[in-house]
């Protein structure tokens, strides 16, 4: 059985009076790409700020590795390997590519393997490198969510996290970030993509999980999510 590098355990947080996340549970294992799917306003991106300790919780815990993370820094769970691509992607705008990805680096002191990781970087996303000295506030915004993906991987994460990483781009660039996504967890990369998307979410997806209106409803295998009735209504459209 692969080890449980991240697991959340009835998960409560509260935005005032309105209980957004309600008693969540959900574990990621090691090399898994796991999706979170559910509507607008489900409490996935809520669930992510929680585990990355941007925001506070109710109730409930967070394990990362096997020891509990609640109430520790988001900069803390960097430098142990927790890294997310937060939505909206936030890019440093007036900075350029290669300064971009140096920032992503900023908890590690090995030059010399930080230099190899960008061309590591150059090589999985090749549109950066032909704009590495270009300021990434003058890029589309499917080249600066390449640019936000390549940036955490800067910081050898155990764990990626990608808070919806396809919304707002163009059809082809959507394609381009799954195939990515994909790509980098055929790597051996641990990945929890949390995403509208559902049906691309799931079609990569080895198990995914599915919100709504703050709890888990569902849970499976992503190849089986896709195909079942309640999940093809409520999320494909059929």
């Amino acid at each position: 059985m692969a080890k449980t590098l991240l697991k959340v355990t009835d998960l409560r947080v509260s935005y005032g009076g309105i209980k957004a996340v309600k008693g969540v549970s959900l574990e990621v294992h090691e090399g898994e790409l796991i999706s979170l799917i559910g509507s607008n306003g489900a409490g996935k991106t809520t669930t992510m700020k929680a585990i990355t300790g941007s925001l506070g919780i109710e109730g409930g815990n967070i394990e990362y590795m096997g020891q509990s993370i609640r109430g520790q820094g988001a900069w803390d769970l960097v430098k142990q390997g927790l890294a997310m691509v937060p939505e909206g992607r936030g890019v440093f705008t007036r900075m350029t590519i290669t300064e971009n990805l140096q920032m992503g680096a900023y908890t590690r002191k090995d030059k010399a393997g930080i230099d190899e990781d960008i061309e590591r970087m150059f090589g999985i996303f090749p549109r950066l490198k032909e704009r590495k000295d270009q300021l990434a506030g003058t890029m589309s915004g499917g080249e600066q969510q390449m640019l936000a993906m390549a940036r955490a991987l800067m910081s050898r994460p155990k764990v990626l996290l990608l808070d919806e990483p396809s919304m707002g781009l163009s059809p082809i660039m959507v394609d381009k970030i799954f195939e990515v996504v994909r790509d980098v967890s055929s790597q051996g990369m641990t990945i929890l993509l949390v995403e509208q998307n559902a049906q691309r979410a799931l079609q990569i997806a080895d198990r995914g999980y599915v919100m709504d209106s703050g709890e888990i409803t569902m849970t499976g295998v992503g190849k089986d999510l896709l195909v079942d009735p309640r999940v093809r209504e409520a999320y494909l459209g059929h």
